[in-house]
């Protein structure tokens, strides 16, 4: 019981720090758009690259880190499914 418990303790742990990098690319990089549009990426404003492309390359890379991440808790915890 204390191991599903701590599986628990850790999978929040990992969805609460996920949750709060994708606020912060979803809508703190919005705040800032004015400031981050000074320099081009890719010959693009970067505020303009970030809300057309960026963000979204930056969720797929979130889905995925989780998706890893989450794999390694369950295997440490013996909960992970077979193949």
């Amino acid at each position: 019981m204390a191991d599903l418990e701590q599986h628990w303790a850790e999978t929040r742990g990992l969805t609460t720090w996920i949750l709060i990098l994708w606020f912060i690319f979803s809508f703190g990089i919005f705040f800032f758009t004015d400031s981050l549009n000074s320099f081009n990426f890719f010959g693009w404003p970067f505020g303009f690259y970030m809300a057309a492309q960026g963000s979204l390359i930056i969720f797929v890379v979130l889905i995925v880190v989780l998706n890893s991440k989450q794999e390694k808790i369950d295997e440490k915890y013996g909960v992970a499914e077979d193949e």
